[in-house]
């Protein structure tokens, strides 16, 4: 467990899994801690989860645990404008994996509307949701977990892209990788009361570094404007793969 302090606005806590299992145990353990802790004190919890290959196992393992699954919203940090069947949807994944078989599979599950007419409308779609389920703007989700690009993006956040300046709206589009997306803005990640990274593989080692380098500029490294608002620190869960190049 290594604490880092990268500047005086976020804080991080990078935490070094032994293996890809026990990375996706231990995120499973983190985010349902966060859930339980939620309902303890309010009727519903919101989360935002990432998409992808590599929170997968860690989804399978979370919708097993034992939480009032009934009362958890839970919503997509971007979603890829495909149909909802679509191999690529994280949407689709989510179903196949957090919400495979009980007790997850009760989970209330909010998905992008990738059945309207265009991009545009789907964000403006979301964003209403966004501010039904969680307040005004910012809308503030009890828990974002997020993934780091080999290039420094988060959620649909792509450097070079005009999504990551997006400041006055909770959901913005974003291109990546060919097609259009749906995303929540840094805002919205920002004013989330907990935000996780959840990190894997060789490939992510630069990003990982710049992540964490107090001098990167968010330009080149987008997931560095995820800056929460409250006093809780940034909790960073790689493998020792990702986390090679992160002095002790």
């Amino acid at each position: 467990m290594t604490p880092i302090t990268p500047g005086s606005t976020t804080r991080y806590r990078l935490v070094v899994a032994e293996s890809a299992g026990e990375l996706a145990r231990q995120t499973a353990q983190a985010l349902a801690s966060e859930i339980d802790q939620v309902l303890a004190q309010r009727d519903r919890a919101q989360i935002a989860l990432a998409g992808g290959e590599t929170p997968k196992a860690t989804y399978r393992l979370l919708g097993q645990q034992h939480l009032p699954w009934d009362r958890v919203d839970v919503l997509l940090g971007d979603e890829r404008w495909v149909p909802s069947e679509d191999p690529s949807s994280n949407a689709r994944m989510l179903r196949e994996t957090l919400m495979a078989e009980l007790p997850g599979s009760k989970a209330c599950l909010h998905p992008v509307p990738t059945q309207l007419a265009s991009p545009e409308q789907g964000a403006a779609a979301y964003a209403d949701l966004l501010q039904q389920l969680c307040g005004d703007f910012p809308p503030v989700l009890d828990v974002v977990l997020l993934g780091l690009g080999d290039d420094g993006h988060t959620a649909s956040l792509f450097p070079g892209t005009t999504a990551p300046g997006v400041r006055d709206r909770s959901v913005t589009l974003g291109e990546g990788k060919g097609l259009p997306r749906v995303s929540l803005t840094a805002p919205t990640l920002s004013a989330a009361r907990r935000v996780v990274f959840l990190v894997s593989g060789a490939g992510k080692v630069q990003a990982l570094q710049r992540l964490l380098d107090p001098e990167e500029s968010p330009l080149r490294t987008p997931a560095k404007l995820v800056q929460p608002t409250t006093e809780t620190e940034v909790l960073i869960l790689a493998d020792q793969e990702a986390a090679a190049g992160v002095s002790p």
